[in-house]
């Protein structure tokens, strides 16, 4: 694995999960003030300057942070366990959204539908190419077909992050259905 991917990967960790990990605190939104960021990440002998910083952000293929305007806090667009809030306004989805997953938890999905587990929603994907590279990640990957538009027409309520990940508070079972 080389530095950036291995620095990407602890900034996911601090961004989302640990910030104390950098020795940082995030505010109520998920921003972490850019340079003190940097000052953390240097302590924990990873010697990232502001243009790492940057690269990581614009090349990082699941878009998962975000600059301010000016580039003096960065945050983690979604995937947060620890309580944040990101602002996002609810939109309408598509009828049908995806969820990738493994064949392991397949049970347990359809009996409890899908939840948020450690995580503040659940994450579904626009299209089942990249549902099924998600559901890789766990196991033999299974795509779960979402019928958005339906559990929105039933009052439940979605939004997108900024990187284009849908998500939603829970997708009880009968809005499930495997894609085989």
């Amino acid at each position: 694995m080389d530095r950036l991917t291995q620095y990407s990967k602890f900034l996911s960790l601090v961004l989302r999960h640990q910030p104390e990990a950098a020795g940082i605190t995030l505010d109520r939104h998920g921003w972490a003030d850019v340079p003190a960021l940097l000052e953390g990440l240097q302590k924990t002998g990873r010697p990232v300057r502001m243009e790492m910083l940057e690269e990581i952000v614009r090349t990082d293929e699941k878009q998962r942070y975000a600059f301010n305007a000016e580039h003096t806090k960065i945050r983690a667009n979604q995937g947060h366990s620890i309580p944040v809030e990101l602002d996002l306004v609810p939109l309408t989805p598509p009828e049908v959204l995806w969820h990738g997953t493994a064949e392991r938890f397949l049970g347990m999905i359809f009996a409890d539908g899908l939840r948020p587990m450690s995580r503040q929603y659940v994450h579904l994907s626009a299209d089942p190419e990249t549902a099924q590279k998600v559901g890789q990640r766990h196991g033999k990957p299974v795509i779960l077909r979402v019928a958005a538009g339906e559990m929105f027409r039933a009052g439940m309520q979605f939004y997108q992050a900024e990187n284009g990940v849908w998500l939603t508070e829970a997708v009880p079972p009968a809005y499930l259905e495997r894609n085989d």
